[in-house]
């Protein structure tokens, strides 16, 4: 495996993965809760615009995430060297990941924009991306919402292979990606 000499990532690409984190806590906690409020309320309203807004966001993170992997090159290397087959699902489960942040936001601006809805991001409108169109709406909230079950299975998957890694495997994978002056 080669990987680059620095023991961790660098601390933005680390700020940007907790982030993300959040804010997919908060597009996951939104829509699950949105069902408190009745239809039709400012509340349940509100809760959709920020899911949006988030949504928009995370967007927008993953496209500077993924530049700022591919200016920095090599992910720092894994010590010890797990097998093959780990560094194998482990770029599988990434880029499977990265997919995610990337087709849920594109599927639900599409979807919103088929049901003939223009939406924001905090307050500021994004432009329309195709016109009106049920069927395609219908078919693209189907997608939207696949995909977003996919990823509590992602995410849960996501998490325990960096707690084995941390505890059984005991290599520093965990530690390359935690803020603050962990050593390597």
């Amino acid at each position: 495996m080669s990987g680059s000499t620095a023991p961790r990532y660098s601390r933005p690409l680390i700020a940007l993965h907790w982030i993300t984190l959040l804010l997919v806590a908060a597009a996951y906690a939104l829509m699950e809760f949105k069902g408190i409020f009745p239809k039709g309320s400012a509340e349940r309203d509100l809760m959709k615009n920020i899911h949006y807004s988030v949504g928009v966001t995370l967007l927008g993170l993953t496209a500077l995430r993924l530049a700022l992997r591919w200016v920095a090159g090599a992910a720092p290397a894994i010590v010890p060297e797990p097998p093959r087959w780990q560094q194998a699902a482990g770029h599988a489960m990434h880029l499977a990941l990265y997919a995610m942040l990337i087709v849920l936001p594109v599927t639900g601006w599409l979807t919103m924009n088929g049901h003939g809805v223009s939406i924001s991001a905090w307050g500021v409108p994004l432009p329309t991306l195709i016109g009106t169109d049920k069927a395609l709406a219908g078919n693209l909230k189907d997608i939207h919402e696949s995909i977003a079950l996919a990823g509590y299975g992602l995410i849960g998957l996501h998490a325990m292979a960096a707690l084995y890694h941390h505890y059984v495997a005991r290599d520093n994978t965990l530690r390359r990606m935690l803020p603050g002056k962990t050593a390597a």
